[in-house]
């Protein structure tokens, strides 16, 4: 894997001046010197065969400059020639750190072939008296070692201890391995693993991503929001745990296919900045980059950025365009990036993740539907990328937390008549209710009472497929209640179109329906900004909070249960820099979209009591 070899670079360009018991003349350290040119230029397999030829040409170090050729194999990833390379080196010729060079390289080797074992006890002995670079390399081939052996969580605790040591790109594929190996524990040993951990335990906050992944650890409450930031108090000039930011960059595709969504951002970003009071008079200057709509692009802005003086810096917006800002070997100025480029890997340091998920409804809609005592769930989803994904985490979150998923479609929004789709999953045949015979009658109503007991129905699709899914829905005689993500609304009142869809459930942003006190009114807005009056709201709201999060993410992190009160719901950061956030609900009657009372309120009561969870963002729009 990459970590190994670039971790070894170090070692590699240092060996020649360990000492050995048979040391090179300073002939030969010169003759040392000129292949690590070699080395340096990355030419491994050539400065191998150089070694090889001095081994060939001084015998007494022969071991020495075979090690060298080993070495810089094992960098092209060549383990045969690193056998070879090993067979003539003698062990007891080494110094110290040579030796463990050539164990790491043997444990290596054992590993390609099989020998677990032999791998095992080749890493066994203590680091913490070896160079830097040796001892990650040995903890990393422990690492290894043990998932081979099949001992995933011991690896991962291997993985933990090294990981504060790398950085960059060694450290993103460090804690990739480490979600990943815990993840293949699956929930309910990983839960089980979490109870026996002293508090403040560093696998506390690595289980808990890797539960995240798993869809099953979002209803922990590790993250429920209880506490608002800002709270001004007496005497102090502005509000709890604010910090000026100083001078803010922010970036966004002010050009091509994204140029509107940015533009509703930017007007939402600025409006939210205007009319931050917290902060009293003394804003920080913020200057707007176009990040173009390329990943180049968006680096080249960030590092203008840098130059010019940022000290905080917001956006970019894509996937793409986020993992490569975050993916420089260096970010001198922190990140507010807009989006979450790979829900695999940890935001490294200095990076905040902000994005709005279908995942995160998804699972949200998962929890909602559980708090209701409703265990069996239909899915009913399009069959467009979000809903998928919505669909996707809404299953993995169900049944993470005893819930069975009964029946699940995925249906063509070009596709008029689905009536035949949803028999497939809908109760007995209906023929079987206008049965003149009473007992299959009575048969029949006790089959459909056993079905719609403690179930309900999840659907993730846009407004115009829903408004005809549902009375196909009703037709096929599923009359669970109906539970959606926001996409089901297309944020703004349409009675006449809206009102096949009466009754069912959904989780959006609060500043669609004015739920959020202290927040510019939606209508006034609306009113300046026509696209506001639909669905870019959302994209508003998600401009305005990306300015509401920025004084206070140092502060969130240290706080657990803080919040901000967020457009798009209330914004709490996790243990791994991401912002998730807790929706509000609302439900269709008559036509119109209104929230339930007290839904942004954890606990608080409602007519539908919404989940107290926090869920975490898998990947972004």
């Amino acid at each position: 894997m990459r970590t190994i070899r670039a971790l070894g670079l170090l070692g590699l360009l240092t060996l020649a001046g360990c000492a050995t018991v048979s040391g090179p003349t300073q002939q030969q350290q010169a003759q040392s010197a000129q292949v690590m040119r070699l080395e340096r230029q990355g030419q491994y397999a050539q400065a191998a065969q150089a070694y090889m030829q001095l081994a060939a040409q001084n015998a007494g170090s022969g071991s020495y400059f075979r090690l060298r050729a080993a070495e810089d194999w094992r960098q092209e990833g060549d383990l045969d020639n690193v056998q070879r390379a090993l067979d003539g080196v003698t062990r007891g010729q080494l110094s110290a750190n040579d030796q463990q060079r050539y164990d790491l390289l043997q444990a290596q080797l054992a590993l390609k072939n099989g020998d677990t074992q032999r791998a095992l006890s080749l890493t066994a002995a203590p680091v913490h008296h070896l160079p830097a670079d040796l001892q990650q390399r040995t903890l990393e081939l422990r690492a290894q070692a043990l998932e081979a052996a099949g001992k995933p969580y011991q690896a991962a605790r291997i993985r933990v201890q090294m990981d504060a040591q790398l950085q960059g790109l060694d450290q993103a594929q460090n804690e990739r391995e480490i979600v990943r190996l815990l993840g293949s524990l699956g929930a309910d040993a990983l839960k089980q693993r979490r109870q026996t951990l002293a508090d403040g335990s560093p696998m506390q906050t690595w289980i808990d991503q890797a539960l995240h992944q798993l869809g099953a650890g979002m209803s922990n409450g590790a993250l429920d929001a209880n506490q608002p930031v800002g709270t001004v108090m007496p005497g102090q000039p502005q509000g709890q745990g604010y910090r000026n930011p100083g001078k803010v960059a922010l970036l966004l595709p002010l050009t091509g296919s994204l140029a509107r969504a940015a533009t509703l951002i930017r007007e939402g970003f600025f409006t939210a900045y205007f009319n931050d009071s917290v902060g009293g008079q003394h804003r920080p200057q913020v200057k707007v980059y176009d990040s173009g709509g390329t990943p180049a692009q968006s680096v080249a802005a960030y590092q203008q950025a840098v130059q010019d003086g940022a000290q905080q810096i917001i956006g970019p917006l894509t996937r793409e365009d986020v993992a490569a800002v975050v993916g420089q070997a260096s970010l001198p100025v922190p990140v507010l990036a807009l989006n979450h480029p790979d829900t695999t890997r940890v935001p490294p340091p200095g990076v905040n993740e902000f994005g709005l998920l279908p995942e995160t409804e998804g699972a949200s809609v998962a929890d909602h539907m559980l708090t209701q005592g409703l265990k069996r769930a239909y899915v009913v989803v399009s069959t467009e990328d979000f809903a998928q994904r919505a669909g996707q985490a809404f299953a993995r979150e169900f049944t993470a937390q005893g819930g069975q998923i009964v029946g699940q479609l995925s249906l063509d929004p070009k596709t008029i008549n689905v009536s035949q789709q949803l028999a497939t999953i809908a109760p007995p045949a209906a023929s079987a209710r206008a049965s003149t015979d009473k007992q299959a009658a009575d048969a029949y109503n006790q089959r459909v009472a056993q079905l719609e007991n403690g179930s309900g129905i999840f659907i993730s699709m846009r407004p115009e497929q829903a408004r005809l899914v549902m009375p196909q829905l009703r037709l096929a005689q599923m009359r669970q209640p109906v539970f959606a993500t926001s996409h089901v609304y297309g944020g703004y009142d349409n009675p006449d179109a809206d009102r096949d869809l009466d009754g069912v459930t959904f989780c959006d942003a609060p500043w669609l329906f004015d739920a959020q006190p202290g927040l510019p009114s939606r209508s006034a807005i609306a009113n300046l900004l026509p696209a506001t009056s639909a669905s870019g709201a959302r994209l508003f709201a998600f401009g305005m909070d990306a300015w509401s999060l920025t004084p206070y993410l140092d502060f969130l992190r240290s706080h657990p249960g803080s919040y901000v009160p967020g457009a798009t719901g209330q914004l709490v950061e996790d243990d791994f820099g991401r912002i998730q956030r807790v929706l509000t609900w609302a439900r269709f009657d008559n036509g119109l979209a209104r929230p339930l009372s007290g839904s942004l309120d954890l606990g608080s009561p409602t007519d539908q009591t919404p989940s107290a969870s926090v869920t975490p963002a898998a990947a972004s729009h």
